[in-house]
């Protein structure tokens, strides 16, 4: 997962956390959905190297500094009766924007996925993001207009589980 000498991929440690969170708290602002963000740093810890991790992370780092993160967990596709590999966040720091870090981070997700047999690697784009979604079709991504995402939080997630 190394591209040259200065900038290097890995797997996320215990020490990266703040700088994984500093970096969500960033794309929450740059999402203009900062007043969703009630995770802290200890739950991200405990999410990522807790007793039982909920999501792994790859680290990109530029001369010993974090620039970089992709955050995934794996899900199940019933049709392929196989795993998949699912992005939750892959954020570059303004700074470091540019330089090719966000294709050889999903490159290594690629990767991973293909190491791990999982049939898919997804993740999602808000439809205004053009930047993204042109980035991500230059990648081969496809976007899959017939389908949306469904969520049920808060109070109507405990609605949803008391009937």
């Amino acid at each position: 997962m190394n591209s040259d000498n200065t900038f290097t991929i890995r797997p996320a440690q215990a020490s990266d956390v703040a700088h994984i969170y500093g970096m969500i708290v960033e794309l929450a602002v740059f999402e203009k959905l900062e007043h969703l963000v009630v995770a802290t740093e200890a739950q991200l810890h405990d999410a990522l190297f807790g007793a039982r991790p909920s999501c792994e992370a790859l680290v990109g780092v530029e001369h010993g500094e974090v620039a970089c993160f992709a955050l995934f967990f794996h899900n199940f596709s019933t049709f392929l009766t196989r795993k998949g590999l699912y992005l939750e966040d892959l954020y570059v720091k303004q700074v470091h924007r540019g330089k090719g870090y966000g294709k050889q981070m999903l490159g290594a997700l690629a990767q991973l996925a293909v190491e791990r047999q999982c049939g898919r690697f997804e993740w999602s784009v808000l439809d205004w993001n053009e930047n993204a979604i042109n980035f991500y079709k230059s990648v081969g991504a496809q976007l899959l207009p017939d389908w949306r995402i469904c969520r049920v939080d808060g109070d109507a997630l405990g609605k949803l589980a008391a009937s």
